[in-house]
């Protein structure tokens, strides 16, 4: 399961995806055309950077703000290796705080770190923002929506193994297509180290477990079910099968989210699972016509909703000293249709009422939106704890270097166990 924040990278999130080192790259303000009344401030935003969202991104859009914001000037600050939150945590210790961070999602026990928009009329036409209420308020906002429950494959491939991607719709059908792949020398499923792995195991195993107990996550907490029974135990053991089969390789624990991806887009490995965020990639690499992409396989009924996140989402920080300016460049950020659109469109997200230019891997995705009966998202009651998405990655990672199925379903329990009591 997600946790907070594929891990929209992410992580992750989500998303969570790492970067090398932390940067501090000032936007200048520029001669404005018109303002509205934000008044002066700095702003300093901690903010996701990733293949797709890269520094130039970020400060090409905060550039447009700026223009139209005479005396608001925004630095960007992106993590290194740990999550935004912990970055947000260090820089709070500091006695530092940011005025913005990106992909953190409050939790029952982080809400004090965050200002109440609940005040703010424009969130509520916002996308999933009462998914992600906390005690009937609103601290977290977004730009967009992001779908996960995907596979994409390399199409070459697929015709050399003799497959056909529309057939493939249980957990058998995926293994047996794994088989069919290696047998016709590729890698069958590409994946990395970093957060990619535990979030891979995410997207396989709760497009089954997910939709069978919508609410597993809620029943966890309150001790009905555990990692060790039942279908998240039957989810490992496959995984499991799929390393000892060889279907994956243990050396690709050793690549970084990019790398991974890298080795997918060069022809490296035949499929790979992964958010809509993958189609930009393909779209910059002018790649997108050789990847095709399917629904997540599941144990059941075919195609199961799709798991969705916030995308694009955002949080102010209740120490800023900016508030009004903050608020304002949040609410620009995620109902101003230019912003909306670029980030959107730089990640592969999507927003009902907005559209954007697709490639034809886009439009797959947006087919499958489209035939989905809905989707899930795990926030708010049904939001894993906090740290779960990094306890997660270890195990799985444990569980591709040797460790049984059974004894990282346990591992889970425990963890999960000790952080309750």
């Amino acid at each position: 399961m997600k946790g907070t924040g594929i891990w929209r990278r992410v992580g992750a999130a989500a998303v969570l995806a790492g970067a090398a080192s932390m940067v501090l790259a000032g936007c200048a303000a520029k001669t404005p055309a018109s303002t509205s009344g934000s008044g002066s401030a700095h702003l300093r935003v901690i903010m996701n950077v990733t293949p797709n969202l890269t520094v130039a991104f970020w400060n090409d859009l905060f550039s447009k703000y700026e223009k139209a914001h005479p005396g608001v000037t925004i630095s960007l600050e992106r993590t290194g290796t740990i999550q935004a939150s912990d970055k947000l945590n260090q820089d709070l210790a500091a006695g530092d705080p940011p005025d913005i961070v990106q992909q953190v999602t409050p939790t029952a026990q982080t809400v004090k770190l965050f200002t109440d928009l609940s005040d703010q009329s424009w969130t509520k036409d916002t996308p999933l923002v009462d998914n992600y209420k906390i005690n009937g308020k609103t601290y977290l906002v977004g730009a967009g929506q992001q779908v996960q429950s995907l596979v994409f494959y390399n199409k070459e491939a697929f015709q050399k193994a003799g497959l056909d991607a529309s057939a493939i719709t249980s957990v058998a059908d995926l293994t047996d297509a794994m088989g069919k792949l290696k047998a016709a020398g590729y890698v069958p499923l590409q994946t990395a180290g970093q957060w990619v792995t535990g979030a891979q195991f995410t997207l396989f195993n709760d497009s089954t477990t997910m939709t069978q107990t919508p609410n597993w996550i809620k029943q966890r907490t309150e001790g009905k079910v555990k990692f060790s029974e039942g279908q998240y135990l039957d989810s490992l053991k496959t995984y499991q099968s799929w390393v000892e089969d060889g279907y994956l390789q243990k050396s690709d624990l050793g690549l970084a989210y990019a790398d991974g991806q890298t080795n997918f887009l060069n022809g490296k490995s035949a499929m790979y699972m992964m958010g809509s965020f993958f189609v930009p990639a393909a779209d910059q690499a002018k790649k997108s016509d050789q990847f095709g992409v399917f629904s997540m396989p599941t144990t059941g009924k075919y195609p199961t909703k799709q798991f969705s996140n916030i995308a694009d989402s955002y949080v102010v920080v209740k120490q800023s000293k900016n508030q009004k300016a903050a608020i304002d460049f949040v609410k620009w950020l995620t109902t101003d249709k230019t912003a909306v659109t670029a980030e959107l469109a730089a990640d592969g997200n999507f927003r009902a009422g907005y559209s954007y230019k697709m490639s034809s891997l886009g439009d797959g995705v947006q087919k499958i939106v489209n035939a989905s009966p809905g989707g899930f998202v795990e926030a708010a009651d049904e939001q894993p704890l906090t740290g779960f998405s990094t306890e997660l990655t270890s195990q799985i990672q444990s569980l591709i270097s040797g460790t049984s199925a059974k004894q990282v379903a346990q591992n889970l329990d425990k963890w999960w166990d000790s952080q309750t009591q």
